[in-house]
C-alpha cells in the first residue's frame, strides 16, 4: 500500500522497541490496523503468594476459588437490538447498489463494537488475574463442542477461548505459571472438602451439600478443585507429591 499523505494514527500504546516490520490489515467494518513486530524480552511481576483456580461459565463470566465471581457482561446479548436493526436495514438494499455497501459497513461496525468491548474486557480481566497470583489454573473446556449445543450462541458470547489464550500467553511474560486442568477432571461433583464424588451433578443444581456435611455453591467448589488439581500437576511435575488432606 502506497500513501502520499500522512495518516492520523490512534496508537494503543507505544512501542517497546523499534520494529523489524509492520502489516497493515483492512477488517471488515472497513477498518486499518498497523501490526508490529517488536522484539521484546519478559517482564517478571514481583512474586505473589496467591494462586487462583477458575470456574468459567454462563451464569457468572467466571468464578475464582477465593469466591469472587465475575459478572457476564452478555456483549452480543445487550446489543442484539442494534444489530437486528442494523441487519433488518441491509435485508432492505437492493443488491449491488451502493446503499447496500453502506449498510454492509454498518452491520460489521456494529459487530467489531461487540467484539471490541468483548476483547477489552478480557485484556483487562486476564492481565489483572495474572498480575494478582503466581499461578493461574482453568479447565480444559471443549469450546467447538459446545458451541454446537443449545448454548452455541452464549459461549460464543461469552467468549472463553480469548481469555484464556491472553492468560496463557501474558502468564510467561510475567514470570508467573499458567496451566489448563484436564476437561474430563470431575471439578462440579468432586466434594472440595473430603474429595468425594458425587455420581451425577445436573446444570440445575446450583448449591448442594455432600454426606461429610460440607456445604457447597457449585461454582466456587469448582474453582477450589481447579485450584487444587492444578496445584498436584504442577507438584508432581516437580517431582514431588500430594500429601491428602488433613
Amino acid at each position: 500500500m502506497h500513501v502520499d499523505a500522512d495518516v492520523p494514527v490512534r496508537w494503543s500504546r507505544d512501542l517497546p522497541a523499534e520494529p523489524t516490520s509492520v502489516t497493515v490489515v483492512k477488517d471488515a467494518a472497513g477498518r486499518y490496523f498497523a501490526s508490529f513486530v517488536v522484539g521484546t524480552s519478559n517482564q517478571p511481576l514481583p512474586e505473589s503468594a496467591a494462586e487462583v483456580g477458575i470456574d468459567l461459565g454462563l451464569t457468572h463470566y467466571a468464578v475464582l476459588s477465593d469466591g469472587r465471581k465475575i459478572d457476564n457482561p452478555r456483549f452480543l446479548r445487550r446489543a442484539e437490538r442494534r444489530l437486528k436493526k442494523t441487519q433488518r436495514a441491509l435485508s432492505r438494499k437492493a443488491k449491488g447498489s451502493a446503499n447496500r455497501k453502506k449498510a454492509v459497513a454498518r452491520v460489521a461496525r456494529a459487530h467489531a463494537r461487540v467484539a471490541d468491548a468483548r476483547r477489552d474486557r478480557a485484556h483487562k480481566l486476564s492481565t489483572a488475574l495474572i498480575r494478582e497470583n503466581q499461578a493461574v489454573y482453568v479447565e480444559n473446556l471443549a469450546v467447538s463442542g459446545l458451541g454446537r449445543t443449545r448454548l452455541a450462541k452464549s459461549v460464543h458470547d461469552a467468549g472463553w477461548s480469548q481469555f484464556v489464550s491472553m492468560l496463557e500467553y501474558k502468564a510467561p511474560r510475567y514470570g508467573r505459571h499458567f496451566a489448563k486442568i484436564d476437561r474430563w477432571f470431575p471439578s462440579s461433583k468432586m466434594c472440595s472438602a473430603c474429595g468425594a464424588i458425587q455420581p451425577s451433578m445436573p446444570l440445575a443444581v446450583r448449591s448442594w451439600t455432600c454426606p461429610c456435611g460440607a456445604v457447597h455453591d457449585r461454582d466456587v467448589n469448582a474453582a477450589i478443585n481447579i485450584l487444587a488439581a492444578g496445584r498436584a500437576d504442577r507438584l508432581n511435575a516437580c517431582g514431588g507429591t500430594v500429601r491428602p488432606a488433613a
